[in-house]
């Protein structure tokens, strides 16, 4: 969904502020596999999904393991750069053909200030990550891994069309032969 149609679901802008918004957030379409941020970056944007699947990773060992994937209207953040000016561990590849918005975080700061309404959305968007995140913690740590792949194709019903399936078994803490067998016995 284009980001200001996105904002207006949650909070409503003026047409003033909607255009300053959106004039505020540059635009660019991505092809597949690139790379928008290596991991350990200090990255300081803000990025925004119109269209298209980006996944976050990390490497351990070696080994690319995918962390989270973000789809449409979700907004990614490098907080460890931003807020404790330290690097962020994960990098950002482009899963799919992506239309992304960026806006450096300086910037939307300044947004935030002077649009209430934007101020208050951006605080909801941190909460939903906290959220997500926590989730993610809570399904590593008690649920099985056939019940982990249940809850990523009920949550995100069309991921295997999307993504392959290594970064699906990485991002599941499964190997893709794991993978493959959970698939198999459905």
């Amino acid at each position: 969904m284009e980001l200001i149609k996105y904002l207006n679901t949650a909070t409503k802008l003026s047409p003033g502020e909607a255009e300053h918004v959106d004039r505020s957030f540059s635009k660019k379409e991505y092809a597949k596999n690139v790379l928008l941020e290596r991991p350990e970056n200090f990255s300081k944007q803000v990025y925004f999904i119109e269209k298209g699947l980006v996944r976050a990773f990390y490497y351990k060992e070696e080994k690319d393991i995918t962390h989270m994937f973000f789809d449409e209207d979700s907004f990614l953040v490098a907080f460890e750069s931003i807020f404790f000016n330290r690097a962020h561990p994960y990098g950002l590849e482009i899963v799919e053909p992506s239309n992304v918005r960026t806006i450096s975080y300086a910037q939307l700061d300044v947004l935030c200030n002077t649009i209430p309404a934007f101020k208050d959305h951006k605080l909801l968007v941190a909460l939903k990550m906290i959220s997500r995140l926590s989730e993610k913690i809570y399904s590593l740590q008690f649920h099985s891994a056939d019940q982990r792949y249940k809850d990523l194709l009920h949550t995100t019903p069309n991921i295997l069309l999307r993504a392959p399936l290594g970064h699906i078994a990485s991002y599941l803490g499964i190997t893709q032969q794991t993978l493959s067998v959970i698939r198999a016995g459905k």
